[in-house]
C-alpha cells in the first residue's frame, strides 16, 4: 500500500457530547421566545409552528440514527466475521463481495443524512425567516410607543452591551475552531505519510478510522524517533488548541445565560409598555440548530469516508497483483486489525445509541410547553415559568472537552 492516499477520520464517538446541550438548548430557548412573545398571538403562533417543525425534524433525526446503529451492529456481527473466514481461506472473491455489501449500507445511510441535513437547513431559513417576522412587528410597535420607562432604556443598555460581548466570544471560537481544522489536517497529513510506508497500518486505518486509535496504532508500530516526536508534538499543539475551545465554549455559555438574564428584565419592562421583546431567543435557537446540523455534517463526511476507505482496501487487498504477494504476509495483521475494529465500531454504535435518545427525548417531551397559552399566565405565573426555564438552562453543562469538525478521511 505504499501509494495510499489514504488519512484518517477524527470523528470521535463521543460526538453526542455536543448534541446533548445543543438538544436541549433548542428546546428550552423555543420555550422562552414563546413566553416572552405572550400577549402577541400572532408570534405565538409563528413559534408554536417552527417548534413543532423542529420537533418532527428531532423524529426524523432519530430514525437516521437508528440506521447508523443497525449498520454499526452489521459491520461487527456480520462483516468482520466474514471478512475473518475469507482471510483465512485466502478467498479474495468473498472478501470483496461482502466488501460491496458494506459500501451498500453506508451508501444508504449516506443518502438518508445527506436528506435530514437539507431538512435542516431548510428549517433554519423558515426560523430566520419568523424571526425577521417578529423584528418587523415589533418595529411596527416600538413606532407607536413615544416615551420609554428609564427601566426599559437601562435594560435595553444593559443587553446590548452583552449582545456585543456574546459576539466577540462566538468570533473567538470561530477562530479557534480553524486553528484546530489546520492542526488536525497536518496531523492527519502526518499519519497519511507514514501509513503510506506500512502496509499493516494502511489496512488497519481502513478498517478502525478513528483517530485516536490510528495515533495510538502509529506509536506501537513505528519505531523511528523522529515520526514518534513530531507525532507527539503535533498532538500537543492539538490539544492547547482544544483546550483554548473549551475555555471559550464555557465563556460564550456563560454569556448566553447573562443574555437571558438580561433578556428577561427587558421583556418584563416591555411588558409594561406593551412592547414585542427582541427575539435574542429565537437567534439562539438558529445557532443550536446549526451547530446540530453542522454535527450531522460531520456523521455524513465520517461514512464517505469509510465508504472510500472499505473500496481502496477491497482494491489494493483483494484485487491484483496486492493480493498474491501481501495477503499471506499481512494475514495475522489483517485478523489482529478486524478485532480492534469490533471493538472500536462497538464503541461507535454506543455513541449512536445515545444520539437516538437524546433525539427521541427532544422530540417526545421537549416541547409539552406548546399545550399552554402563555397569554394565559399571570404576571407572577410568567415570571415563575421564565426561571424555571431559566434554572434548566443553567444546569446544562457545556462539553468539557469540544471535539472539532471533522475532515474527509480519504484524500483527493
Amino acid at each position: 500500500m505504499a501509494d495510499s492516499k489514504m488519512a484518517v477520520t477524527q470523528w470521535s464517538p463521543g460526538f453526542v457530547k455536543e448534541l446533548l446541550p445543543a438538544a436541549e438548548k433548542t428546546a428550552l430557548l423555543y420555550q422562552l421566545s414563546y413566553l416572552c412573545l405572550a400577549n402577541f398571538p400572532n408570534l405565538e403562533r409563528i413559534i408554536r409552528s417552527r417548534a413543532v417543525e423542529t420537533q418532527l425534524l428531532f423524529g426524523s433525526s432519530d430514525a437516521t440514527m437508528l440506521k447508523c446503529i443497525l449498520t454499526s451492529q452489521n459491520l461487527v456481527e456480520s462483516l468482520f466475521p466474514m471478512l475473518v473466514k475469507a482471510v483465512e481461506k485466502n478467498k479474495a472473491i468473498l472478501a470483496v463481495k461482502f466488501l460491496e455489501k458494506a459500501r451498500a449500507w453506508i451508501q444508504d445511510i449516506i443518502t438518508d443524512v445527506e436528506k435530514i441535513v437539507e431538512k435542516y437547513d431548510l428549517h433554519n431559513k423558515d426560523v430566520a425567516s419568523s424571526t425577521s417576522d417578529v423584528v418587523k412587528e415589533k418595529d411596527d410597535t416600538d413606532k407607536k410607543i413615544t416615551v420609554q420607562g428609564e427601566e426599559l432604556k437601562q435594560a435595553e443598555s444593559a443587553l446590548n452591551e452583552l449582545k456585543s460581548l456574546h459576539q466577540t466570544t462566538i468570533k473567538e471560537l470561530a477562530e479557534t475552531e480553524k486553528k484546530i481544522n489546520s492542526k488536525s489536517q497536518e496531523i492527519q497529513e502526518f499519519a497519511r505519510s507514514i501509513t503510506q510506508t506500512s502496509k499493516g497500518l494502511g489496512i488497519f486505518s481502513a478498517l478502525v478510522p478513528f483517530i485516536g486509535m490510528i495515533v495510538k496504532s502509529i506509536y506501537d508500530a513505528v519505531h523511528d524517533p523522529e515520526n514518534i516526536a513530531q507525532m507527539k508534538a503535533l498532538e500537543a499543539e492539538l490539544n492547547i488548541l482544544i483546550s483554548d475551545k473549551t475555555a471559550l465554549k464555557q465563556k460564550e455559555w456563560q454569556t448566553q445565560l447573562q443574555l437571558i438574564d438580561g433578556q428577561m428584565k427587558a421583556a418584563k419592562a416591555r411588558f409594561d409598555k406593551n412592547s414585542i421583546p427582541d427575539p435574542i431567543h429565537l437567534k439562539e435557537v438558529q445557532s443550536s440548530l446549526t451547530k446540530i446540523q453542522a454535527i450531522l455534517i460531520q456523521l455524513k463526511n465520517f461514512w464517505m469516508s469509510v465508504s472510500e476507505m472499505l473500496d481502496y482496501l477491497k482494491k489494493k487487498t483483494f484485487v491484483g497483483e496486492d493480493l498474491i504477494d501481501d495477503l499471506a504476509d499481512l494475514k495475522d495483521e489483517f485478523l489482529e486489525s478486524i478485532e480492534t475494529a469490533k471493538e472500536a465500531w462497538s464503541s461507535f454504535g454506543a455513541g449512536c445509541k445515545k444520539a437516538s435518545v437524546i433525539f427521541k427525548l427532544q422530540s417526545k417531551d421537549a416541547y409539552k410547553f406548546l399545550e399552554v397559552n402563555p397569554s394565559s399566565l399571570s404576571k407572577e405565573e410568567w415570571e415563575k415559568e421564565y426561571e424555571s426555564v431559566k434554572k434548566r438552562l443553567e444546569n446544562i453543562d457545556p462539553p468539557k472537552s469540544v471535539p472539532s469538525s471533522v475532515t474527509p478521511a480519504i484524500s483527493k
